[in-house]
């Protein structure tokens, strides 16, 4: 499908610098752009580029001023990266989606499906199994006995469900991802560990994405929630029992443990981790490689294990690699307030 920079400019209420019939067919990065192509520019560690670029049209913010002469249409707007994201949903919209269940699905006959699901090959649907209207559940795909999918929600290659679970309404779930799986409990006895069952489940809620082979476990008892608007990156472990807030965002290899409480709005850089029991406050930023290791207040921003003030991280950083130096310095600063003692 072709648009023109004014019909995009009218579907973000932005506004068109250049050629308002400037037609495009797909997207390209800008620094590979190509003719009939539409880019963006968020970050302006790109902008030498929108000077170089061959795509016919870029998205800018509003505020952006070129310091050289642009040969693309310009559309500004108010946020270049969220406009490029609605495009782009645009045009999956657009495009022709599997329907029909397979002949090879095994469909208990005890399921509910409503209408214009697509269920693919070898997909496996349990007893008491609820799956609302529209959704996708492509092949290899399990759902457990008695879990619930939600309307338009999504549900990639080998995407495991367990029994009991629930999936909200408009939820994307990766290849791999595995929901319900027990979580690590065992009490030790005369050497022995022995496991705790996992009675509970996994409350998933609405608009969640989760990432290719990231893992929630069931609750012990209740249930393991992830609230609505939340977004997981891949290869994510959520232990059982925690609840992580609404519009709450997880980078890759992040690991919560048992009965950890996250807040709203929260932000977690990859390979962060929290212990167990713990709360973080709502609107907080954990930063890559953080190690939560106490509760933490609202809007609280840190860096580190044991966590600190990323401020205090940063300037910390400055002196860890003078460390020797200062070391040598003060070895011989005590060797010379040594002999003037002796003087």
């Amino acid at each position: 499908m072709e648009f023109t920079a004014q019909q995009i400019a009218d579907f973000l209420n932005g506004h068109v610098v250049g050629d308002q019939a400037e037609k495009v067919y797909g997207f390209s990065k800008i620094e590979e752009g190509v003719p009939g192509t539409l880019t963006f520019l968020a970050n302006m560690k790109y902008e030498r580029y929108i000077y170089q670029t061959k795509a016919s049209i870029v998205l800018v913010n509003n505020d952006f001023k070129p310091t050289e002469p642009v040969r693309a249409t310009l559309i500004t707007v108010p946020n270049a990266y969220a406009s490029l994201a609605k495009l782009m949903a645009l045009a999956e919209q657009s495009k022709v989606k599997k329907s029909g269940i397979d002949s090879s699905a095994f469909i208990s006959p005890t399921a509910t499906i409503e209408a214009d699901v697509y269920i693919g090959t070898f997909a496996y649907i349990g007893e008491n199994v609820k799956i609302g209207k529209g959704c996708m559940i492509y092949p290899h795909v399990y759902v457990g006995d008695n879990a619930g999918i939600g309307d338009q929600t999504i549900l990639y290659p080998h995407v495991v469900i367990y029994k009991d679970c629930s999936i909200g309404k408009n939820c994307i779930i990766h290849a791999g991802a595995v929901i319900g799986s027990d979580g690590f409990g065992f009490a030790p006895e005369n050497g022995v560990y022995q496991k705790i069952t996992q009675s509970g489940n996994v409350l998933i809620e609405d608009d969640v994405e989760i990432g290719a082979n990231t893992t929630i476990d069931r609750a012990v008892m209740g249930s393991t929630v992830v609230r609505q608007g939340v977004k997981l990156d891949n290869l994510i472990q959520i232990a059982h029992n925690v609840d992580v807030g609404k519009n709450t965002v997880m980078a890759a290899q992040t690991g919560i443990a048992g009965s950890t409480k996250i807040g709203d709005n929260c932000m977690f850089g990859g390979q962060s981790g929290v212990i167990g029991h713990l709360r973080v406050g709502e609107n907080s930023q954990i930063a890559a490689q953080t190690g939560v290791t106490r509760n933490l207040q609202e809007n609280s921003k840190v860096m580190g294990t044991p966590p600190i003030p990323i401020r205090n991280f940063l300037r910390s950083s400055i002196l860890f690699e003078k460390l020797p130096e200062l070391y040598k310095t003060l070895d011989r600063l005590e060797r010379e307030i040594e002999e003037l003692k002796k003087q």
